[in-house]
């Protein structure tokens, strides 16, 4: 006898594990704000956000080549790099510093896409060739910038580290304190990005062919290619992705600090917690499942565990200790559908 399931139950299933991720990040979020002496400020929102940013762009980052089965290890190296670049080109006049930005991000874009061309053409794995280029990234971030510094526009910092009523006021816009625009003014700018390019870019790219090939890749390679799927350009694109969501990550790094570092031990840091944010976030690891906007969420539970270490009296020594409990719990709470099922097709029922 066929079950007939309902779509929101089938929807329930099928991204259990981002589900679970998202009511863990409101139940965090809440009870830090709780916790906090200005807990439930816009003060302690920009701040907050502030800090996420980088995280959620390399989850969302890593996000893509996961879909596909496999790992970047390169997508802290190329946020280094960005970070480095804009630290460079991101300051002069208004014209000078758009072009800066469009120069960071096209490089890291094409630093992706020379990724899935290795990938591709050289037919190695992800795991291998981007530990390879990653390298490479790092040598071309130590020769931009071999000590820390740089000079990035003061109010372009000032202006995308606050909330939209500095945004305004810094560019003269229109009157910052108009009536209508007061209920909106306290979102913080970060945020704002990220929401932009998470649901502007990933979104409308996920529903593309090459965006669903990518999901069919991660799923059943073998059935994809027999169904004439562009698999080549899918894996391609993927890594290419993978570059721009990194370099956002390394210019908003810039923007932040107003300077670039090659640091090496940042990179290597940011590329793990990338890997973990999309394990929390209900990314499997085998492929086909999951998405960008769960990374994200997986992004901000790594972050708002660290933010409790502030205000809890927890030794510094047992720090990591505690952050990796709490991770393997969400862990291991998002993939118990998977340890479930014998058949892997029934993960897609």
């Amino acid at each position: 006898m066929t079950t007939i399931r309902s779509p929101l139950a089938t929807n329930l299933r099928q991204n259990m594990g981002f589900y679970v991720a998202l009511a863990m990040l409101a139940a965090l979020y809440l009870v830090y704000n709780f916790m906090h002496p200005r807990g439930f400020s816009a003060a302690v929102l920009i701040q907050n956000s502030n800090e996420s940013v980088a995280i959620i762009f390399l989850a969302m980052a890593q996000t893509v080549p996961v879909l596909l089965g496999g790992l970047d290890l390169s997508v802290g190296a190329i946020m280094t790099l960005s970070n480095c670049i804009a630290s460079e080109v991101v300051n002069g006049s208004p014209l000078q510093i758009v072009f800066g930005m469009i120069l960071t991000l096209a490089s890291g874009t094409a630093f992706g896409f020379a990724n899935g061309l290795i990938v591709v053409y050289g037919r190695l794995q992800p795991i291998i060739a981007t530990l390879a280029t990653g390298a490479i990234a790092i040598g071309l971030a130590l020769f931009i910038r071999p000590v820390p510094g740089g000079n990035v526009d003061g109010d372009i910092s000032w202006a995308l580290t606050n909330d939209l009523y500095e945004f305004v006021a810094t560019y003269g816009l229109f009157d910052a304190d108009a009536g209508w625009f007061k209920p909106i003014s306290w979102i913080p700018v970060p945020l704002l990005i990220v929401v932009v390019i998470a649901f502007g870019v990933w979104l409308p790219f996920k529903r593309t062919i090459t965006g669903r090939t990518i999901y069919a890749i991660g799923s059943a390679e073998g059935a994809a290619f027999m169904s004439g799927l562009p698999l080549n350009r899918a894996k391609i694109a993927a890594f290419t992705l993978a570059g721009f969501f990194a370099a956002c990550g390394g210019l908003y790094l810039a923007i932040q600090t107003s300077s670039g570092n090659a640091d090496i031990t940042q990179a290597g840091a940011y590329t793990l917690n990338s890997i973990a944010a999309v394990v929390v976030g209900g990314t499997s690891l085998l492929g086909g499942i999951g998405g960008a906007i769960g990374s994200l969420v997986g992004a901000l539970i790594l972050r708002v565990i660290s933010f409790y270490f502030r205000i809890v009296s927890i030794d510094p020594l047992l720090q990591p200790l505690v952050e990796g409990l709490v991770l393997l719990v969400a862990v291991s709470l998002g993939a118990f559908r998977t340890l479930q099922v014998k058949n892997r097709l029934n993960l897609f029922r």
